[in-house]
């Protein structure tokens, strides 16, 4: 696990087209001297529609299994994961230059943070982006602070899911992500932030692709009953973990 930084995609057949961007942004990343990425890419079913658009890449380690939707898939394919963190990378989004080498700083410099998060630029339909005004400062976000946020603003974290990098023995301690139709990444990033420091950094490290067939463009997504469920799960995972002061995490 030495100088390796996972990088873990869920994908299902839409989204596949956008594996090409993904991989080009992985390509720019300039990593500190002696560090690499993988990249496992974990298919949410078992249909021949994903495999074509996988690159041919060494580094790249490629899966499919039994629908589940997307925390299912980060999970199982968080089985195949060797690196000592783990990135957080959607089929269709992309990682701006510089954004695991900014990940790797901070969780090799600070062992009392376990995660990091960074700012978020929305990717239009046509290549604009758009940012978000209520980023927290720079620097450390101590335990309970996302989740007391969170319940203040109607279920709305100030740092963006789709931007972890979590230190691996911490992720798979959590159980990986939670098993919802939806939020499985909100749920993770409550629990991290229950147990552990985490360290929002200030530079952009995502380009969140907006398109008709993402999961959370959808009706369903925001379904009153379902959503008020996984809300609900997900906030009390977090106080109870919270409230468990005998444990907490603290970096080897």
């Amino acid at each position: 696990m030495t100088k390796l930084v996972t990088v873990i995609t869920p994908v299902y057949g839409p989204s596949a087209e956008y594996l090409a961007d993904a991989y080009k942004s992985l390509l720019d990343q300039d990593l500190p001297n002696g560090w690499d990425w993988q990249w496992v890419i974990q298919q949410d079913g078992e249909t021949d529609d994903v495999a074509p658009h996988v690159p041919d890449d060494a580094r790249i380690s490629f899966g499919r299994g039994r629908h589940g939707r997307a925390g299912m898939a980060r999970t199982m394919g968080l089985s195949r994961a060797i690196g000592q963190f783990v990135k957080v990378l959607d089929a269709d989004d992309q990682l701006p230059a510089g954004t695991l080498a900014r990940d790797i700083a901070i969780l090799t410099s600070r062992p009392d943070v376990a995660w990091t998060t960074s700012r978020v630029l929305d990717l239009l339909p046509d290549g604009s982006t758009v940012g978000f005004d209520q980023d927290p400062p720079a620097g450390p976000i101590e335990r309970g602070e996302v989740l007391a946020h969170w319940k203040a603003h109607d279920f709305r974290a100030q740092v963006h899911p789709a931007t972890l990098c979590i230190r691996r023995d911490l992720l798979l301690a959590l159980g990986g992500w939670m098993a919802l139709p939806a939020s499985e990444d909100t749920g993770l990033l409550l629990a991290l932030n229950a147990v552990s420091r985490g360290w929002f950094i200030e530079e952009t490290g995502l380009l969140y692709r907006k398109w008709p067939g993402q999961s959370t463009h959808q009706a369903a997504h925001s379904h009153e009953i379902e959503r008020a469920a996984r809300m609900g799960v997900i906030q009390a995972r977090a106080e109870s973990l919270l409230a468990l002061d005998t444990w907490r995490f603290e970096a080897a």
